[in-house]
C-alpha cells in the first residue's frame, strides 16, 4: 500500500517505530544505513580514459590509423609519425574541450542539506543528512530543506515550496491526513514532503519513506541517467560524410593498386607507397581537427562573451539546426517573481510599474500620475500586514522568504509609499493562510492604539465577507472585474479590513467570517523576462517554433503565451488530456499546440520524444528537477545557471550563466554561423584534397613520373590545408542568417550542386598540377624543382579557392575584408611555402628545391584560373538560384 494511504499506526508498524517522539534506536539506524547506504544521489560519470578514447570513434580516424600502420611497416617513419600526430591532435582537442566544460560546471554537487533534525533514542538531535535512513522521524521548520521523502504525521501550518519538482510556483500546504485516492499527482500528495523541496512556513514531523536514489528526485535522476542521448545532426552528417569519403577513397585505391599491379607499371613497394600517398592526399585529415577547432572557438566565445557554458563541442552548433524550442515557463520565460500590476479600488483602477521583487516603481492613474490617497494607503497597509513573508536584499538582489504572492504585496507597499520604511503597526496575532478557507488574517495595533483586522485572500471568499457587512455591496460588479483580470493570466487577490475591539488579542475564523469591509483587488502576475519577447520575435523570424511547457493552469499559461508573443495563434492542452491520447494523436497534439499546461515530468519527456519522432530538432530549456529527463533527451538541453537546480545543469548540454532566455537567440545565430563555417571548410577541404589524390591517380594510370611524393602531400594537407582552414574559425556570419528557415533535419552537408563543384574544382586543380609538371620537365627543369612548383600550384589554388568559399557574395564586395584574420593566415602560409622551398633541411626532408620567380608566377596564375572559374560558377548559381 502507498504510504500516503497509511494511518499513523500502520506507519509505525511498517517502519518499526515505537512512537514518533522516540524515533529509531541508534542500532536500528546503523543497521539500515549499512543495508541501504547513505542518503545520497548516485550519478553515472564517464571516466577520463573513456572520454579520451571516444575521440577516436570516427571512420576518417580509422583510415588514418590504418595509413599510419602501413607507412610504419614500409619503414616510412616520418610519414607514419606525421599521420599519428594528426590523429592525436584531433583527440586531444576534443577531449580537452569536453573535460574543460565539465570542470567549469563543477559537475553536480550534493543536493541535500548539510544537517537535519531527527528523533533518535527519544532525543531530538541534528545529524548529517547523508546518515538519514528509512524510518527516521524528521522534524521540519521554516527555512529547512527536506532531506528525504517523508510521510508527514504532524503539521502546524506547514507549507512547502515544490516548484523545482512539480513546476507549481506557489508553495503547497501540507497536512497529515490520510489520502484515499489511488493515484494522486505529486502536487496532490499533501501528506508527503519530497526531498530537495523547501519549507516556507510552519513546522511538521515526518517519517522517512525513501532516501537517496529511491526518492522522487532520485527516480528522476535515474531516469535522466537511463535516458538515451541522440547524436546531434552535425555529428550524424559528419559521420555519413566521413564514411562516404573513406569508402570511396579506399575503393578507388584498391582498384588503382590492382590496375598498377596488373600492368606492372611500378614495383610493388613503389606502387604501394603511391597508393598510400593517394589515400593520405585524398583523405581530409583536417576535417575532424578543423571541425573541433571551429566548434571549440565557438564554445569559447559563448563562454567569454555570451554567458554560456557549453559542455560538449557539437552542442552549440546543434542550436543552429533547432526548429523547435520547448521551454519551461516559471523562471525561464518568466521571472518567477510575482508582481502586482493592477490595483482596483472603489475609487478607481490603477496600474503599477516595475517588475519583480525589486521595489522600484510607482502606482499610477490613467494619466500616469502617482496616486496618493487614504483609501490606497489603507489597502497597501492591509496587504503588507496580512502577510507572513519577508523581503530582503541579498548580494545585490531582492529576494523573499515565504510566499511569492505575499512578496508581491510587500513590493507593492514600497512602490506605493515610495519608501523602504515598513508600516507602523504592531502585530497582535496572525492566522496563516489555510487552503480550506483560502484567506489569511492578522490583528494589528496602530501607533494610536487602535486595533484592526486585516484580511487577504481569494476574491470569492473576501467578496462574500464584504457582502455580510454591507448588504448593498455590488458583488457581481467586482466578480466581473476579477474575471476580466483572470482572463489576462493574472492571479487576483482581494483585500479587506475592519476595526476590532481593544480586548481582541487572538484571531480566529469566527472573527473574520462575521464580515469585513472591502478595500480592493490586486492583479498579480509572474512577469515575462524583459529579454524574452525580443528573443521570441527573432526565433519566430528564424523559423524556430517555441512551445511552453508548464505546471500552471491552461488559462494562465495561454494568457502568458499571448503576452510573450509565443506564436501568432496559440492553442493549449493539458497533461491530463495528453495522457488520454494514443501515439498518433499525441504526436499530432504536440505539433498543433503551443502551450502545454498542468504537465508532469513524464509529459515533458514524452513531448520531446514526440517532437523528435516527427523529425524535429529540439532544444529544451528549464531550471527544475522536473525538467531534467527532458533536458537530457532533447537534441540540446539548456539549463539556467542562477536559479537552475544542479540536477538540471548536469542533465543539460548548455548552461546559461545569467538565466537569460534571450541568449538562446544569440546561441542559435552562433550555431548557424558555426554550421555555415564548418560546411564552408568541408566544401573547401574535399575538392582540394581530392585534387591531390587525382594527381597521383592520373599519374598511375598514365604511367608517368610522380609529380608529388607522399611527404609533399602530407605537407600540403597538414600545413597548408589546416592552416588555411583556420580562416573559418574567424569568419563572421552571413547577413540575414537569422531570416533563413532551419535546415532540414534529413539534409546532408553537401548538396548535389556541391558535389558537381567539388568534381570540377578538384579536376581543374589536378589538371593544372599535371600540365605544369609535364611542361616543366619537358622544358628541362629538374624533377625536384618541378615538384616544388606543383606543390605551390596546389597551395595557391587552395588560397585563391578560399576567397570563393568564404562568402556567397561576389569576390569584390564588402565581405572581402570582413575577416582580417584571413589575410594574416594566408601571409603565414606563404611564409611556410618560402621555408619549404628555400631552407636546406626542408629541401632534404621534403625533396624540394629552390625555384625561380617564374615558378611563383606560374603558381599564382594557376590559382587565378581556379578563382575565375569558381566566381563564374557563383554568378551562374545565384542567377539560376542553385544552392
Amino acid at each position: 500500500m502507498k504510504d500516503f494511504k497509511l494511518t499513523d499506526e500502520e506507519i509505525q508498524n511498517k517502519y518499526q517505530i515505537k512512537d514518533f517522539e522516540s524515533g529509531l534506536t541508534s542500532s536500528q539506524a546503523s543497521e539500515r544505513l549499512a543495508q541501504n547506504g547513505p542518503n545520497e544521489l548516485q550519478f553515472k560519470k564517464d571516466s577520463k580514459l573513456k572520454l579520451f578514447l571516444r575521440q577516436f570513434n570516427e571512420v576518417i580516424i580509422y583510415v588514418l590509423i590504418l595509413s599510419a600502420i602501413i607507412t610504419l611497416l614500409m619503414r616510412h617513419y616520418s610519414d607514419s609519425l606525421i599521420i599519428t600526430l594528426v590523429v592525436l591532435a584531433n583527440a586531444i582537442i576534443g577531449y580537452y574541450q569536453e573535460a574543460n566544460a565539465s570542470n567549469a560546471l563543477d559537475k553536480i554537487r550534493s543536493i541535500l542539506a548539510t544537517n537535519s533534525t531527527v528523533y533518535r533514542d527519544g532525543k531530538r538531535i541534528d545529524i548529517p543528512t547523508n546518515e538519514i535512513v528509512v524510518g527516521d522521524v524528521v522534524f521540519l521548520e521554516a527555512g529547512d530543506r527536506v532531506p528525504a521523502d517523508l510521510r508527514l504525521v504532524d503539521t502546524d501550518n506547514l507549507r512547502i515550496q515544490e516548484s523545482a519538482l512539480t513546476g507549481e510556483s506557489d508553495s503547497i500546504e501540507k497536512d497529515a491526513a490520510v489520502i484515499t485516492e489511488d493515484h494522486p499527482s505529486l502536487a496532490e500528495q499533501a501528506n508527503i514532503a519530497f526531498s530537495y523541496t523547501s519549507v516556507t512556513s510552519g513546522s511538521g514531523t515526518g517519517v522517512v519513506i525513501a532516501t537517496g536514489n529511491d526518492t522522487e528526485i532520485g527516480q528522476i535522476s535515474q531516469e535522466v541517467n537511463n535516458t538515451t542521448e541522440r547524436k546531434t545532426p552535425l555529428m550524424n552528417e559528419l559521420d555519413q560524410l566521413g564514411k562516404w569519403v573513406s569508402y570511396v577513397i579506399m575503393g578507388v585505391s584498391v582498384i588503382l593498386f590492382l590496375i598498377g599491379l596488373y600492368f606492372e607499371t611500378y614495383s610493388v613497394s613503389v606502387l604501394a607507397l603511391a597508393v598510400v600517398a593517394m589515400v593520405v592526399g585524398s583523405i581530409p585529415e583536417g576535417l575532424p581537427a578543423t571541425t573541433s577547432v571551429v566548434l571549440s572557438r565557438g564554445v569559447s566565445d559563448m563562454a567569454k562573451n555570451k554567458n554560456t557554458i557549453v559542455k560538449s563541442l557539437p552542442a552549440v552548433e546543434t542550436l543552429g539546426s533547432v526548429d523547435v524550442v520547448a521551454t519551461d515557463k516559471t523562471g525561464t520565460l518568466t521571472q518567477n517573481e510575482m508582481t502586482a500590476t493592477d490595483v482596483l479600488l472603489p475609487s478607481g483602477t490603477y496600474h503599477v510599474t516595475g517588475t519583480g521583487y525589486q521595489p522600484d516603481g510607482q502606482i499610477l492613474d490613467d494619466n500616469d500620475q502617482p496616486v496618493k490617497s487614504k483609501e490606497l494607503q489603507l489597502f497597501l497597509d492591509a496587504g503588507f500586514e496580512a502577510n507572513d513573508t519577508t523581503l530582503n536584499r541579498e548580494d545585490g538582489r531582492w529576494e523573499i522568504n515565504g510566499e511569492p504572492t505575499d512578496g508581491a504585496f510587500l513590493t507593492l507597499y514600497h512602490k506605493g509609499t515610495q519608501s523602504m520604511d515598513n508600516p507602523q503597526y504592531q502585530e497582535v496575532d496572525l492566522l496563516p493562510f489555510d487552503s480550506a478557507f483560502r484567506y489569511m488574517g492578522k490583528v494589528v495595533v496602530n501607533p494610536a492604539g487602535q486595533k484592526f483586522l486585516f484580511v487577504k485572500g481569494a476574491p470569492d471568499k473576501v467578496l462574500a465577507l464584504a457582502k455580510k457587512t454591507d448588504p448593498n455591496f455590488d458583488t457581481q460588479a467586482w466578480e466581473d472585474k476579477v474575471h476580466a483580470l483572470s482572463k489576462t493570466g493574472k492571479r487576483v487577490i482581494a483585500v479587506g479590513y475592519k476595526p476590532v475591539a481593544d480586548n481582541v488579542n487572538e484571531i480566529n475564523h469566527e472573527l473574520i467570517t462575521s464580515g469585513i469591509q472591502f478595500l480592493g483587488l490586486a492583479g498579480i502576475i509572474d512577469p515575462p523576462r524583459e529579454e524574452v519577447v525580443q528573443a521570441l520575435k527573432e526565433m519566430n523570424a528564424a523559423g524556430v517554433e517555441v512551445k511552453m511547457i508548464t505546471g500552471d493552469n491552461p488559462v494562465t499559461a495561454k494568457a502568458i503565451g499571448e503576452k510573450l508573443g509565443l506564436a501568432p495563434e496559440i492553442h493549449a492542452i493539458t497533461g491530463a488530456e495528453l495522457d488520454q491520447l494514443n501515439d498518433e494523436e499525441f504526436t499530432k497534439a504536440v505539433l498543433e499546440n503551443q502551450v502545454f499546461a498542468r504537465t508532469t515530468p513524464q509529459n515533458k519527456l514524452q513531448i520531446i520524444k514526440a517532437l523528435q519522432a516527427a523529425g524535429k530538432v529540439t532544444a529544451m530549456t528549464g531550471d527544475g528537477i522536473n525538467d531534467a529527463p527532458a533536458l537530457k533527451r532533447a537534441d540540446i538541453g539548456v539549463a539556467m545557471g542562477i536559479k537552475g537546480t544542479d540536477v538540471a545543469k548536469d542533465s543539460a548540454d548548455m548552461v546559461l550563466t545569467d538565466d537569460n532566455f534571450g541568449t538562446l537567440s544569440t546561441a542559435i545565430r552562433e550555431g548557424r554561423r558555426i554550421y555555415d563555417n564548418i560546411k564552408k571548410s568541408i566544401r573547401f577541404l574535399l575538392p582540394t584534397s581530392f585534387a591531390e589524390g587525382l594527381i597521383i591517380a592520373f599519374t598511375i594510370l598514365t604511367k608517368n613520373d610522380m609529380p608529388l611524393n607522399a611527404t609533399q602531400l602530407l605537407w600540403i594537407n597538414m600545413v597548408s590545408a589546416i592552416t588555411i582552414q583556420f580562416v573559418f574559425i574567424f569568419e563572421p556570419a552571413e547577413k540575414n542568417i537569422m531570416l533563413k528557415k532551419p535546415r532540414d533535419n534529413n539534409s546532408s552537408l553537401l548538396s548535389k550542386a556541391d558535389m558537381v563543384r567539388m568534381a570540377y574544382i578538384s579536376s581543374v586543380m589536378a589538371i593544372c598540377g599535371i600540365v605544369v609538371f609535364d611542361a616543366l620537365i619537358a622544358g628541362g627543369w629538374s624533377i625536384e624543382v618541378a615538384s616544388t612548383v606543383v606543390v605551390n600550384v596546389i597551395v595557391f589554388g587552395k588560397i585563391f579557392y578560399l576567397f570563393y568559399i568564404r562568402t556567397s557574395e561576389p569576390l569584390f564586395s564588402k565581405s572581402f575584408f570582413s575577416n582580417p584574420a584571413a589575410f594574416w593566415i594566408i601571409g603565414l602560409m606563404i611564409c611556410f611555402q618560402f621555408i619549404l622551398t628555400y631552407v636546406p633541411f626542408m629541401q632534404d626532408l621534403f625533396k624540394t628545391d629552390g625555384m625561380p620567380l617564374s615558378g611563383w608566377l606560374i603558381s599564382i596564375a594557376a590559382g587565378i584560373v581556379v578563382l575565375a572559374l569558381s566566381e563564374v560558377d557563383k554568378l551562374v548559381s545565384k542567377r539560376l538560384k542553385i544552392d
